[in-house]
């Protein structure tokens, strides 16, 4: 059975959104500010993607499922 991972860091959100690791630091304090929730917390896939307007199943499949370019 495979564990799909539910929550996103801010590597890869930069990566997603073509930022830098800061711009994706900034991006999750707010993200973490607008839904209260303290400093080291993880922000869900699902969070990002309703605070972003990003489809869900886009980025969990960016996230979860193996690249096809290796």
């Amino acid at each position: 059975m495979r564990i799909f991972t539910l929550c996103i860091d801010t590597t890869q959100a930069a990566q997603i959104l073509g930022k830098s690791q800061s711009s994706a630091c900034s991006l999750f304090r707010s993200i973490r500010d607008a839904r209260n929730k303290r400093k080291g917390q993880s922000i869900s896939i699902r969070e990002f993607c309703e605070y972003t307007d990003l489809p869900y199943d886009d980025v969990f499949n960016m996230i979860n499922l193996p690249s096809k370019s290796a």
